[in-house]
């Protein structure tokens, strides 16, 4: 049994209407998924990961991503405030998230978009406090950012979603009380760095995640030269999620069976609620 994550369910480039993400989910599910959270990014899906979690009997978090705070505004943190009130009885609601903070899109560098990430980052983390939920963070070049705030305002834990931070940085998210999320980047022979630490980090750290549609892995991936001559870029989806564990057993020279054992024992461990939503019959 696995549990994804981190999957964006909803996103367009898996078709339009319910169909196209029945069939991914059922194909997932196939593949021993019994569980995908689903995070919004944006007020305007908020709605959306909520009704396909019901459908598919998945789970959701509700969050502003830092790349939809350039055309959010106050009212869509009160808005969030409201749908965390409204779906506080919701067992599939786990987390606030996907929030956090992006130092790598040079448009979201400048400082008065920094200072707009931070003020977004602080405030959804004061949401978690007040709900008492666990955080799902989007991580890139931001880990330290990211961990003063934690400290600032500590929330009831969580996942660093896509981690690819230092082993110092992992040990400071776990202190916290933070599983680290890994995917489909791990694949690639290239991502050394990743990789190692993927290999040496406890085991009892880290959750597996697709990201989904996003964060293809090295079987998906199409270079740009592929693309240039007509061949299609690899859409990640759910169904991926084992094979992403059976690269994690490989580094680590363990059997599928506890990489699949252990990492789903972390995910209900990051994120409690999970633990109701479970299959009958399915244990960690």
């Amino acid at each position: 049994m696995w549990i994804d994550t981190h999957c964006h369910l909803d996103a367009t480039e898996f078709g339009a209407g319910l169909n196209a993400a029945d069939a991914i989910r059922a194909l997932a599910r196939e593949r021993g998924v019994a569980l995908c959270v689903l995070p919004a990014v944006e007020h305007a899906n908020f709605e959306a990961v909520r009704l396909l979690a019901h459908r598919h009997g998945d789970a959701y978090a509700l969050g502003i991503h830092p790349l939809y705070v350039p055309q959010a505004d106050q009212g869509d943190l009160e808005r969030l405030d409201q749908a965390l009130e409204r779906h506080r009885g919701d067992p599939r609601l786990v987390a606030v998230g996907e929030i956090g903070l992006d130092f790598f899109v040079p448009s979201l560098c400048e400082p008065a978009m920094r200072e707009r990430q931070l003020h977004f980052y602080r405030a959804q983390l004061r949401l978690a406090r007040r709900h008492g939920l666990p955080v799902i963070l989007h991580v890139r070049k931001s880990a330290d950012a990211l961990l003063r705030g934690l400290r600032e305002l500590p929330v009831a834990g969580g996942i660093a979603h896509a981690f690819n931070g230092s082993a110092q940085q992992a040990g400071a998210f776990t202190a916290l009380g933070f599983r680290l999320g890994f995917g489909g980047a791990m694949s690639f022979e290239a991502a050394r760095r990743l990789r190692a630490l993927a290999s040496e980090l406890p085991l009892q750290h880290l959750v597996l995640e697709t990201d989904a549609p996003d964060i293809p892995p090295q079987w998906l991936y199409v270079t740009a030269a592929e693309r240039q001559a007509g061949r299609a870029q690899g859409i990640n989806s759910p169904a991926e999620l084992p094979r992403i564990g059976e690269v994690l057993a490989g580094l680590r020279g363990l059997p599928v069976q506890e990489v699949a054992r252990q990492s789903t024992a972390n995910a209900l461990a990051a994120l409690p609620r999970l633990s109701a939503l479970l299959p009958p019959g399915a244990a960690a």
